[in-house]
């Protein structure tokens, strides 16, 4: 799963005002009309007043932090499994219950192709512990049941993200030339 993503705003989508380091910044990323991903930025006190055109696949709060001059931005912009895990798992970032599910189901993801290794759990038991295969970073993720309803409620958000299932066309076989 991988997909070109536009960078972190340096205004909020809704105001216009330029963000602050340490402000609260909810992204959002949308499928709009075109199915095009979109990523949308704006001031986290603002999403009352934000109504974006299309399916909403995901969003998160995270703290402002402008970017580094001579950063790597075309490594950034490339969203795949890997960074959108990282990016709504990070401890700074507001669980909703869309994200939980997703960052569910990504962990599972990364963890069958060996980016995250398992740790076992929480104090509390209510956690799985993983670690980042490349940073060592610990997360926590919401244990989930991985049943039926689970995967069906999280095709929807992933579909947005990766574009929907092709139809398979149920055309007769052509006959065959003699």
């Amino acid at each position: 799963m991988e997909m070109t993503l536009q960078p972190l705003a340096a205004t909020c989508f809704v105001t216009g005002k330029a963000f602050a380091e340490g402000d609260a910044v909810a992204s959002y990323l949308v499928r709009n009309a075109a199915l095009e991903i979109v990523r949308y930025d704006l001031l986290a006190s603002e999403t009352a007043a934000f109504a974006p055109a299309g399916f909403v696949a995901c969003s998160w709060v995270h703290p402002y932090k402008p970017r580094v001059a001579g950063e790597n931005s075309e490594r950034t912009l490339k969203l795949n499994a890997e960074t959108l895990f990282l990016a709504l798992a990070d401890p700074s970032t507001e669980p909703t219950e869309e994200n939980t599910r997703l960052v569910q189901f990504l962990a599972f993801m990364l963890e069958r192709k060996r980016l995250l290794r398992p740790k076992g759990r929480s104090a509390d038991g209510e956690k799985d512990i993983y670690e980042h295969a490349k940073t060592k970073v610990l997360y926590q993720v919401q244990k989930g049941e991985l049943t039926p309803k689970f995967f069906v409620s999280v095709q929807g958000q992933l579909s947005v993200l990766v574009g929907p299932k092709p139809q398979i066309s149920k055309s007769p076989a052509p006959a065959e030339v003699v």
